[in-house]
Order: C-alpha cells, then structure tokens, then sequence
C-alpha cells in the first residue's frame, strides 16, 4: 500500500507556487509492537473515553478541547474557533528565507519529510524552488501547520526532489548549562588521551547506515518465536558492569583486547579522582 500524505497544500517562493504533498521520510512500522491483554481472560485491553466525575462514556461528537485555568474549571474552545485562528500556513509553506545549514543546532532537528509535488501540475515551478535551494548551498526556511500547530520547517534539496525537516523552536529547547555545570573539570594526562586516541584510531570508520543491527528487535523475534514453538525461555541478563576501575589500566586493556570491551570487574584500585595519578612502571 502507497504511504499516505501527512499533508497537502502549496510551496511558494515569492510569486512561484506549486501543489505538494509531504510524506514521513522515516517509519518505525515494521517494529514489533504489542497489545496490553487481560493476564485472567486473554482478552485485549480497550480504553473507553469517560467522564471524569460520573464514569460514563462519552461519545466523541460530544467531546471538545478544553484549556485548564483552574482546579476544576477549563476555556472551552469549539473547533469553528480554531478554524477562525487557521493561519495561511495551514495550506501554504511560505519560504520566508534562506540560512546555512550549519548554523542549524541539531537540538532543534526533529522529523524528516519528503516533499514531492502533488499531481500533473506545478512540476516546472517545483523544479525551479528545488534547483534554487541547491544553488544556494543553504537550506530555506517556512512554516507548516501540521496535526493544528504551526512548525518552523527547513527544505532543502535531496536527489531529484525535496526533504523537509520540522524545527523545535527555541522555548522547546533545554539549557544545558543547566545539566552541564556539576560536571568536574578533571585534568586529563597526555599518556591518557593518547590511549584513548589510538583507541578511536582502531575504530574510525565511514557512516553505513546498513551496517547497524537493531539488537533488541532480534532478541524480541527469537523471544516471540520460542514462545511459539513453546520452547523455555533461559534468562541472559548481564550483570552491570563495575564502576570502580583504574583509567589508565582501562585504556591499556581496551588497547590490548583490540578495542572490545573487556569483561567487568572490581578491583581495589581507587576510583579516578579528579586530578588522576599516573600509574607508575
């Protein structure tokens, strides 16, 4: 089945428009997922939409947004006066500019779109956006309604279309000073970060995408096949490793087992401190 359009409208820049659709560029569908079941019955658990104070349920026609102001009082607002707000770009992604995607903080990256045109029409007017983006070597920037808030979105070129990323602004985004400003200015030795280059240097490589292997989603296949075939399930948890360690014997053992982590273990070693000690001989 052909993925659906998560929206459609028009991409303008300037005077030149055309009709898009916008797809996921990224699905976790094929994740085994699973159903909350009644352990006594078998049976699978459904949710009922009921009222808070007398239990009923209540049927979705009935059902409208509320803004809480109060313990027990909420702004009704009705979907003609969300309509009444709708912004232009709720069917329009205006490009307002154009900025280097480096100057872009991976914080405010959150979903990637394809952006294609919709229909027979609008292809040489989209071609014209797409070809313009990627002269510039930059990305533009627009905003698009989706799922009733407007979003910060980027385009740029990708291949013979276009792909789109949803941008956090800037009141969604953390301070890490805040979680940074407890961590200790330890004082690292030469002989340490040498290790730990060399370490680095055995496993540089390029980024292969197809080269990563979803651990879990295999052990949940072998767990769910067992179960079919009705085969006992052994326990493999792996005890925590250790945190008591000598750094310096760390970075030689990583060094001498190629790289792998070596098997977890205590030792009476003292627990790098800030200012750690060279180990002598």
């Amino acid at each position: 089945m052909a993925p659906r359009a998560n929206w459609k409208g028009f991409l303008r820049l300037s005077l030149v428009t055309c009709p898009i659709a916008l797809f996921p560029a990224t699905s976790e569908s094929d994740k085994i997922s699973f159903n909350q079941i009644n352990k006594k019955t078998g049976h699978r658990i459904k949710y009922l939409k009921v009222d808070a104070d007398t239990g009923e349920e209540v049927q979705s026609d009935d059902i409208i947004k509320g803004y809480k102001v109060d313990t027990d009082r909420y702004l009704e607002i009705t979907k003609d006066e969300f309509e009444n707000i709708a912004l232009e770009s709720t069917r329009t992604i205006e490009i307002d500019e154009f900025v280097p995607r480096s100057e872009i903080d991976d914080l405010y990256l959150v979903r990637p779109y394809y952006i294609v045109p919709d229909g027979k029409v609008g292809h040489d007017a989209y071609a014209v956006i797409r070809e313009t983006i990627r002269s510039l070597d930059k990305v533009a920037l627009a905003r698009v309604v989706l799922t009733n808030r407007e979003h910060v979105i980027s385009l740029e070129a990708r291949d013979n279309g276009l792909m789109g990323m949803l941008l956090r602004y800037p009141y969604e985004v953390r301070d890490s000073a805040e979680y940074f400003e407890d961590i200790q200015d330890v004082k690292i030795t030469k002989d340490m970060l040498d290790l730990a280059k060399h370490i680095v240097e055995r496993k540089s490589g390029h980024f292969e995408p197809t080269k990563f292997e979803d651990h879990y989603e295999r052990a949940l296949q072998e767990l769910l096949e067992q179960k079919r075939k009705g085969q006992p399930i052994a326990a493999t948890r792996k005890p925590a490793p250790s945190n008591v360690f000598n750094l310096m014997d760390a970075l030689k053992q990583s060094i001498q087992s190629g790289g792998k982590a070596a098997p977890a273990k205590s030792t009476k070693a003292k627990k790098t401190s800030a200012k750690p000690q060279r180990k002598a001989g």
